[in-house]
């Protein structure tokens, strides 16, 4: 382990929310039930939109369900401030983990493909009507957007399953 990790599973252990976390019966449950609806807002409202963007559901403007993203967003938020909670619960359980290592991998590629599509395709996207064809561009994104949440979701679910354990104080993969 460097020590750049090292220190960062240090400092997770050092946030309030750590006492929460281990110390309550109801704090990781809490915890877990937000993360949940967050990603259910996430994915409902983002996923509804990227299968737009591949051509599903011609028969709504892109603009109409553009108007749900803040939902996502506002379950993006959650999940990233529930993230942090089980962080600090739990920071060697996570850190570690390659499959904690690929959720944020897929993450970064979720956030970089929303920087494409907001840079280069959003304008175009926003003025389409009802029927209209998606720019090619733009259902690249769409696709790269569900194949990057899956990406998150899947190895978010292998973190109970792929979790480091200790031997002689050292972690082992």
């Amino acid at each position: 382990m460097n020590e750049f990790t090292e220190a960062l599973r240090l400092w997770f252990q050092t946030l309030p929310m750590r006492d929460v976390m281990l110390n309550t019966r109801w704090g990781w449950p809490m915890a877990e039930s937000i993360h949940f609806i967050g990603l259910t807002l996430l994915v409902g409202t983002v996923g509804m939109f990227d299968l737009r963007l591949l051509g599903v559901a011609k028969q709504i403007a892109p603009a109409a369900l553009h108007r749900l993203i803040r939902y996502g967003v506002a379950g993006f938020i959650g999940n990233v401030l529930t993230g942090i909670c089980f962080l600090s619960g739990a920071p060697d359980q996570y850190i570690y983990n390659w499959a904690f290592r690929w959720k944020l991998i897929f993450l970064v590629i979720a956030g970089l493909n929303i920087l494409v599509f907001y840079s280069a395709f959003f304008r175009r996207v926003r003025v389409l009507g009802e029927g209209a064809a998606i720019p090619f561009g733009a259902r690249v994104v769409g696709a790269v957007s569900i194949c990057a949440w899956i990406g998150v979701i899947t190895a978010g679910r292998l973190l109970t399953f792929y979790r480091p354990f200790f031997a002689d104080g050292k972690y082992n993969f």
